[in-house]
C-alpha cells in the first residue's frame, strides 16, 4: 500500500469526516479509506472486508473487564500439529 496526503481541506469537510467516521465507529483515516475505495471502486470491483479493528469498534462497550479475565487452572494442553 501507498500512503496519500491531502492539504488545504476545508474544515467543514474535515468536521463532516469526523462526524461519518464517529458514525461509522471507524477512525476518521479508515472512513477516508473507505469512501475513496466505495467511490472508486464501487463499479462491481471487489472492496476488502472490514479490518479486525473496524469490526471490534463495532462491538459495544458493555459488561467488566473481569468478566473476561482468565480463571486460573483452566489452561489445557492443545495439540497444534494436526
Amino acid at each position: 500500500m501507498t500512503e496519500s496526503i491531502l492539504r488545504e481541506v476545508e474544515f467543514s469537510i474535515v468536521e463532516k469526516l469526523k462526524q461519518r467516521a464517529e458514525k461509522h465507529h471507524r477512525s476518521v483515516e479508515e472512513e477516508h479509506r473507505a469512501i475513496l475505495r466505495d467511490t472508486l471502486l464501487g463499479d462491481g470491483e471487489e472492496a476488502p472486508a472490514i479490518t479486525f479493528e473496524a469490526y471490534l469498534r463495532t462491538m459495544p462497550d458493555v459488561g467488566m473487564d473481569t468478566d473476561f479475565s482468565r480463571i486460573e487452572g483452566s489452561i489445557r494442553d492443545v495439540d497444534l500439529a494436526n
